[in-house]
């Protein structure tokens, strides 16, 4: 029986995982540090802060954090061609067509080359497009809602995936690609959905939307902020992980005891904090495959809601200075309406 201060301190320290980087910058803009610093500290309240752990902690980022860190070598040296690309083939499809495409090929190939490199690519591709705000915000939300929903397809497109994976690689279906089986009927539907609504916006002609000024072209990230970056990724993964183990006693507790359909509602508070976050404390092998769909699904639908929600949001907003009333009064609406249609979807499935 797990004892009632143990129980409190778990509370505040969810509470603080919850709001402190929504309350305040500073832990916002350190939120790896921070989180690993309360992920020890959940370790240690519940006396699990064994070798074993911490071994898993140190193992279960290496394969995100490599796929980054080539991926982001790989972006460095081929980003130049980037903008000879979007030239060229806007002199050849319409510009909905494009958008279209742009879309559903980022959110597909974010389970491969990493949510963190599509968002990467999607600021880019903005960059060479001019558009007024209110056109740019719109293709940006959706964008990053679909890249969102496409890297959790596999486990090294991001954070979510890899916790999801690594909190129940013990059941015996569980791969590579378990995550495509589970949520691949729910996820690629709406992945194309994205792309639709995208194309179908009423954007700018084609002619009009090229930008050639060369001052509008973003400054090439530096091998030693490519390398920052994994290393910020590695010791998020590594938090999340020790998050999971710390939040075990009140997954046990009381998550466990939830139906699947409320896990989905109760998950929209993900808005507000990064989905994987949320993974960590939640995810358990006791559950059912129902329980682990469901939540995932909540998880990532209202992670496109707010700016905190999902890391593609969280990129695309600090490289094109997005506020968070600009994203919330596109990202409230989209999200809530995917949530009560896939809600829908789950009562009769």
């Amino acid at each position: 029986m797990v004892s009632t201060f143990v129980i409190a301190a778990l509370s505040v320290i969810l509470l603080m995982v919850l709001f402190l980087p929504f309350i305040f910058h500073k832990v916002e803009e350190n939120l790896e540090i921070f989180l690993f610093l309360m992920g020890v500290l959940s370790l240690v309240v519940t006396k699990s802060l064994h070798l074993d752990i911490i071994m898993e902690g140190l193992h279960e980022p290496i394969k995100i954090s490599l796929a980054v860190l080539i991926a982001g070598f790989v972006f460095k040296y081929t980003h130049k061609y980037l903008k000879d690309l979007v030239f060229f083939s806007l002199k050849r499809i319409p510009f909905g067509l494009f958008m279209f495409l742009v879309v559903v090929i980022l959110g597909f190939i974010s389970s491969i080359i990493t949510a963190i490199i599509a968002s990467l690519v999607l600021v880019e591709i903005i960059n060479v497009l001019r558009m007024d705000r209110k056109h740019e915000l719109f293709y940006v939300v959706v964008a990053c809602l679909s890249i969102g929903l496409g890297a959790s397809l596999t486990p090294i497109g991001e954070p979510l995936s890899t916790i999801a994976i690594s909190k129940l690689k013990t059941w015996p279906q569980v791969d590579f690609f378990y995550l495509l089986r589970l949520l691949g009927p729910f996820i690629i539907p709406l992945v194309l959905f994205s792309g639709i609504a995208a194309g179908l916006y009423k954007g700018h002609n084609a002619e009009d939307t090229l930008s050639e000024s060369p001052d509008e072209e973003k400054k090439i990230e530096s091998v030693r902020e490519i390398f920052f970056r994994t290393f910020k990724v590695y010791l998020f993964v590594m938090a999340l992980v020790f998050l999971g183990y710390g939040f075990k006693p009140i997954i046990d507790n009381y998550v466990l005891k939830l139906s699947p359909l409320v896990l989905y509602w109760v998950n929209m508070i993900s808005a507000v904090v990064d989905n994987a976050t949320l993974t960590a404390a939640e995810i358990s092998t006791a559950m059912s495959e129902e329980q682990v769909r469901d939540l995932l699904l909540g998880l990532l639908l209202s992670g496109v809601m707010l700016i905190p929600g999902n890391i593609p949001n969280i990129i695309c907003a600090s490289k094109l200075k997005i506020k968070s009333r600009e994203w919330a009064k596109l990202g409230l609406p989209i999200g809530f309406s995917l949530l009560v249609i896939v809600f829908i979807i789950l009562l009769f499935v």
